[in-house]
Formats: C-alpha cells, structure tokens, sequence
C-alpha cells in the first residue's frame, strides 16, 4: 500500500497508529487513515468539488473529523472547519461566504445543520457523520462506496478558516494553494518541525476543539511527520493528566485557561501523575499570566514553549522557557517573517516604541471575498499586521501591549466587541453601548457591557438580564455579556469616536481588585464559554 504519510521516508508501517480520539474504541492506523482519506476524495468529486473549491465542516472532536480534512487536503480544496458554538445566523453566513459545495455535519449536530441549510440561498452536497436521515446521506456509507485508491487529479489542498476582524462578519484567512502534488511540504510543517520536533516518536496529546486552527494544524502536521496523536473529545484537567501518563505523552499544545484549571487541582492530586515523558509543552492562543507562567515551569520543568501567531499565520514568534525566564511576558522572536513596530501610518519605529506589530518576509494571505479588508492589513512596504499592538526589544523580543486593539480573549478564545455592540444597539432602549473585556481569574477576561439609554428611561438589574438575553437569542452565549453596567453617557469625541479606553480602564486598576458595580447584572458563566469544551 502506497502511504501519502508520513512524508519524506521509505519506513511506512501502514499499521503504525496516526491518531485516536481518547475515550473512543477505535485507534486510526496511518493505512486506514490512507484508504479513508481517499475514500473522502473520492466523494468529494462526485459532488462535483474541483480544485479550488471549499467544503464547510461542522463536527465535535471525533474519528471522522481528521479523515475528511485529509480527504479535502488530497482533493486540492479549501477546506472550513466550524466552531460548534456559534448560532444558526453564524454558521449560515460562513457556509454561504466560503461558498462551500459540500457540507458535512455531525450526528449529534444534525438539527443545527438543517436550520442551517434552511437558511442557506444556494444549494449545496449535504451529508451526515451518522445513520442516514431525510435529505441527509450517511458520510460514512457514501465513502464506502468508493475506492480506497487515490484519485487521478490529487492535489494539495488548504484549509481556510475564519477569524473575525473588529469591523463585523468573520473573514476566511485564505492563503494561495500550493503548486504541487497532495503530501508536500508546507511552510507550517517545515516551521512546526523545526520549532518542536514533531514527527516519528512524538506522541501529541490535543486537549482543545479541533475546529481551532492550533489543534487542528498542529495535529495534522504531527500525522503528516509520523508522530502519534492523541485527542481529547473534551478538556477535563486531571483527565489531561491522567492520559499524559498513560500514554507517556511527549509534546502537547494549551491555552492558559487550562494551565489555570490544572494548577486548580488539589496539589497531592496533581503532582500525584507521572509527567517525565514530557518534552514540549506549547501554549498559545492567549497571553498568559506571569505568575501562572512561572507555576507551569515549577511543575513541569522547562518544557513550555510560547508561540505567538494568528489564523493568518503572516508571521510566528516563539520562545522557549529557558528565554522566557530571562524576558519575562515576552512572545518570543520572529520564528516565520521578520517583526516590526509601527505606527498607525505603519510607518517603523525606534526599538522600544509601542505601536502595531507588523511582519515582512512572512506568508501572503488574503480575507476571503474582501480586497477592502485585506488591504487594511498593508502597510505601504507590503507589510502585514493584525492589529496587535506592542514593542520590541533591543534583542528582538516581542512584548504584546493589547490584542487586536480591545479584542476580548476569553479562556483562548477571540471574542470580537463590535459584534456584540451591533446587537445591542438594536434593542429599544439602548441609545449607546461599548463592549469590552475586564479581568476574569479563570478566563483571563470576561464580556462586559456598559449602556447608555435613551431618555428618561434608567437601569435595573432585571433591564441588564433582559440585555443578556437578547443579546444571547442572536449570538453564540460566549460571545455575550456576563454583566452590563449602565452609564449616563459615553465618551465619545464630536466626531462620533468612542473613547472607549477610558470606560475600559475604570476596570482594570488590578486584576485582583476588580468587583462588578453594583448597576450591574451578574450571569452564571456560559458552559459555551469554556473553549475546552
């Protein structure tokens, strides 16, 4: 049996083990990830998916997942993983934007996946990861109908996934397919490789959603070197560590939200579990707490690897915990493109300087469908940023200031203020409001509103639940407010900017320190929000 993976060698084991979802039966061996990847190609021509084209992907972390991107990677396709959070309005919209000719969801997710389809304007290829339903076909009984042979046109094939900006919709992070057969090197396995040894003898746990670029990316690039995946269906802290040692796990990626539930645990039973096995611990996602940073490498040793990146991939900054110590809250130096400071003009500025990070000599990409946003992203030398704001040392370490200006990060995930505003400001009594994070201990931030509303009417705690909940019929319950505070009136400039620094700062003199108002309507956390779900 001819193998696609792992690349670059003549000792294939089509028995070897790819990867396995822990807690299911089954294990996935490189052979049958070889022959149901071509199985997925196969049924991705027959709906007529040619090179170039997109296939949307709704799925919670499981067998079949993996199988149908490699399928898409062998098919020269785009290919759109989706977060299961999002509503039925999000999921629609990116299907639609992707232009997506096949659509593949989850057993489990199916009533979700008809409203979307029902939403849709354009008809597409839709099939089931389950038993057969009405308008559904069964994924796994369609691919058995084909040839576990490669197709005659393979081609290497890409995945496009979505990143929001702050102006509104999500955008598809799109970089150009590349000019070669299905299996080659990509810059992201040439990078990840380099930086952290995957391959032959890594054994990679993936505690997070795959539908996340980072677990998705770095899982596929492990397979693709020969390593041993091991993925979870869903983060539980002491699992996590129980399958490290049973497994003598060697690499694995976090987000700081996670290292917080570890360190949670009660200290006999968490230093109860064998952990030598480790050798690189990656986290990223998130800017991690200082203290919680130097607790990791406490207990784990000098093992954690911090990386900096986007869904763009334009750039990559990394650094070990060995430099980290010596350049503390640092993301690292430019591992993929070469890091700049500038200003808003994105003109360079002066070593030490705080403006936006940019980076030359990295990847291109482009947001799908959108020159106008895309081009926000230049500067006048072809250099492109993300938005973040930070400096640089004289050796070349970066040190973020903010995240996407007043993006929220909540527990890894990006949470986008503007969105959140465009809802409420459709509710009847909402004349002016401003989204923004303030400190949560096990989320890093929290989503806090703060309202001003029309005349003559006043806040309440009752009219802050009812904001929630309004807020929580249109979008994902992770994206919405935990708490609203009310406020006479915002700073805004005559212009009509908001000064929303100003509001956000009141909430942030000390992370420790911070309490609601007593204006304010506090919710239970979202199970949603947790990203490790």
């Amino acid at each position: 049996m001819r193998l696609l993976y792992p690349i670059d060698t003549n000792d294939q084991d089509p028995d070897a083990i790819a990867f396995r979802v822990c807690g299911e039966p089954e294990v996935v061996t490189y052979g049958q990830l070889e022959q149901r990847a071509n199985q997925a190609a196969h049924v991705f021509r027959a709906c007529g998916a040619r090179l170039g084209d997109h296939a949307a992907i709704l799925l919670k972390n499981q067998r079949e997942f993996l199988e149908i991107c490699f399928g898409a990677e062998r098919a020269g396709l785009y290919y759109t993983t989706m977060s299961t959070r999002l509503t039925v309005a999000e999921l629609a919209y990116i299907v639609q934007d992707c232009g997506a000719k096949v659509l593949i969801v989850g057993e489990d997710l199916l009533e979700l996946g008809e409203k979307i389809t029902q939403a849709l304007t354009t008809p597409l290829h839709q099939f089931v990861v389950g038993c057969a339903q009405q308008n559904w076909p069964s994924w796994q009984a369609s691919a058995e109908q084909f040839s576990v042979d490669p197709i005659s046109d393979e081609a290497q094939g890409l995945d496009m996934l979505y990143s929001s900006g702050t102006t509104g919709r999500p955008k598809g992070v799109k970089w150009p397919l590349p000019d070669g057969p299905s299996g080659m090197r990509t810059f992201l396995v040439n990078l990840l490789e380099g930086l952290y040894g995957y391959g032959k003898g890594c054994r990679y746990l993936s505690p997070a959603p795959l539908y996340h670029a980072a677990p998705l990316r770095h899982s596929m690039t492990n397979i693709k070197l020969g390593g041993e995946v091991f993925v979870m269906s869903q983060f539980d802290a002491q699992t996590a560590l129980a399958l490290h040692q049973q497994h003598q796990i060697t690499h694995s990626q976090w987000v700081p939200t996670m290292f917080v539930r570890m360190l949670k645990l009660p200290e006999a039973t968490r230093l109860s579990f064998d952990l030598s096995s480790m050798k690189r611990a990656i986290h990223a996602a998130a800017p991690c707490p200082v203290d919680v940073k130097l607790q990791m490498i406490e207990w784990w040793g000098p093992v954690i690897d911090e990386y900096y990146a986007g869904t763009e991939n334009n750039g990559f900054c990394s650094i070990t915990s060995d430099e980290w110590l010596l350049h503390q809250g640092s993301v690292g130096k430019a591992a993929l493109g070469v890091a700049h400071i500038c200003d808003e003009e994105g003109h360079a500025l002066e070593v030490g300087a705080t403006g936006l990070v940019y980076f030359s000599e990295g990847p291109k990409f482009e947001y799908h469908g959108d020159a106008a946003k895309t081009a926000e992203t230049r500067n006048d030398l072809g250099w492109t940023t993300l938005g973040d704001i930070g400096r640089l040392d004289a050796e070349g370490y970066l040190y973020l200031v903010d995240r996407k200006a007043f993006m929220i990060i909540s527990g890894g995930i990006n949470i986008y203020p503007q969105e959140i505003e465009a809802v409420l400001i459709g509710h009847p009594l909402v004349l002016d409001v401003a989204v923004f994070g303030i400190p949560n201990s096990d989320f890093g931030e929290e989503v806090k509103a703060v309202v001003q509303l029309v005349k003559d009417q006043s806040g309440s705690e009752s009219l802050a639940a009812e904001l929630i909940a309004y807020c929580r019929e249109q979008l994902a319950d992770f994206k919405c407010p935990r708490s609203v505070d009310f406020s006479i009136e915002l700073p805004r400039h005559p212009t009509g900017k908001l000064y929303k620094k100003i509001l956000r700062d009141r909430y942030w003199p000390a992370a420790a320190s911070i309490t609601s108002s007593p204006s304010s309507q506090q919710s239970p956390l979202p199970t949603s929000l947790n990203p490790l779900s």
